[in-house]
């Protein structure tokens, strides 16, 4: 298109605002709805490749197919479990982790949250969850009476409404214990709010105790021969048949990947339903331009006149719907980049700090170039249409309405008499 071409579109979009204004919000919804789930999606497989780090690449892990590992008597996991696990060939390693629920005190406040437990000489199971100590120190073996809590206890009114620091003694079941350190933030409330003691201590304050995990260290190239091995010894140590196993035995890269799935379908889902909303705006962008071209049946018919070829007449039509979605994928992406922003800090502010948008510039590109492709298609009938318009016929179309109008109106004053 030449430069008069695009400005005698452009004053046409101008010239009917309001329309076009609507056309415009109409995509621009679905685009900021793409923009938002997909920038948030990207930040949870951010978050699960960060936990599928190379520390846990080695790891496999053993727990219960009900999810209630050690908070009560129905799945157990025994010390006759754990010695299987480090007998069965092609594992280097391996520990038990032991959850519990916990009552935990501080300056007469009481809060019930989650207690974890683990073998300080061998702490595999920290090296799974990815996380740093960021204040103090971690747990030694012989730490009885000593506890590493979650970042949350740090900040003022998250658990306690003074804020917990080293060296401070807090109740764990009414025992005390001597604060020794603080993990990271794992950016989720219940991580944030765990309290980590060694399980040396745990028989003091729990009876009838039994893993949650077990975890093992294996060779990474015999990574699936040794799980097969590992699941084979375990059904032969708790009776059971094959397929009937009442644990799972997975690696870790492997329980990330099922959770990856699962995020999958759920933002699919949700993407889906944006698309449908764009594709709802593309009739809107479609039904904008048919109108257009009726509106513009003479003015056509004189550009065709004056020597306007199919083609110009074609392109000024698809430009105006494609600059239609440009326009829209443009301020949704601006739309969505402020609601992302504004609702990653909030979410980070509430310890929901695993939950963040990540942005890449295929994001922007990509939103604004479907919102401008799909603008064309929209425009793509209606541009056909117009530009194969007879210029005889459409200089003589207002003369046609207005005889027809002047015909109709004479009918009905004729009709109105006879009945008087």
């Amino acid at each position: 298109m030449n430069l008069e071409s695009i400005k005698y579109s452009l004053r046409n979009l101008n010239h009917r605002k309001g329309r076009s204004s609507l056309t415009i919000f109409s995509i621009l919804i679905g685009i900021m709805t793409i923009f938002i789930f997909i920038s948030f999606g990207y930040g949870l497989y951010n978050y699960t490749n960060e936990l599928t780090s190379s520390s846990s690449a080695d790891k496999i892990i053993i727990q219960s197919k009900g999810g209630t590992s050690g908070l009560d008597d129905t799945f157990k996991l025994t010390d006759d479990d754990l010695e299987v696990v480090r007998g069965t060939a092609g594992v280097l390693e391996a520990t038990g982790a032991y959850f519990k629920s916990a009552e935990v005190s501080f300056n007469n406040e009481k809060k019930y949250t989650l207690l974890f437990a683990y073998d300080s000489k061998t702490p595999m199971v920290i090296d799974v969850f990815g996380i740093e100590i960021e204040q103090g120190r971690e747990l030694k073996p012989g730490d009885s009476k000593q506890v590493v809590l979650g970042s949350n206890y740090k900040i003022k009114d998250k658990i306690f409404s003074k804020p917990v620091e080293l060296n401070n003694n807090i109740k764990i079941n009414d025992v005390d214990f001597k604060v020794v350190g603080f993990y990271e933030s794992i950016g989720s409330p219940q991580d944030d709010a765990q309290v980590y003691i060694t399980d040396d201590y745990l028989d003091e304050l729990y009876e009838n105790n039994s893993y949650g995990w077990i975890v093992a260290k294996v060779d990474v190239a015999k990574m699936s021969d040794t799980i097969e091995r590992v699941e084979k010894n375990l059904r032969k140590e708790r009776g059971f048949e094959k397929g009937k196993e009442d644990f799972y035995v997975q690696s870790f890269e492997d329980l990330m990947n099922s959770y990856i799935s699962v995020l999958n379908i759920i933002i699919g889902f949700v993407i889906l339903i944006a698309l449908i909303s764009v594709v709802v705006s593309a009739v809107n962008t479609a039904n904008t331009m048919i109108t257009s071209v009726l509106e513009r049946y003479k003015e056509i018919g004189i550009l065709k006149a004056i020597g306007a070829r199919n083609s110009e007449i074609f392109k000024i039509f698809l430009f105006e719907s494609s600059f239609l979605g440009f326009v829209a994928g443009c301020l949704g992406v601006l739309l969505g980049w402020i609601v992302t922003f504004v609702a990653g800090i909030i979410l980070e502010n509430l310890g929901w700090g695993f939950l963040q948008p990540f942005y890449s510039p295929m994001l922007f590109i990509g939103c604004v170039l479907f919102a401008t492709i799909t603008g064309a298609v929209s425009g793509v009938a209606p541009a056909i249409r117009a530009s194969r318009i007879n210029p005889v016929d459409a200089l003589r179309y207002e003369w046609f309405i207005i005889n027809m109008f002047s015909q109709n109106l004479f009918w009905a004053w004729g009709m109105n008499r006879i009945n008087v």
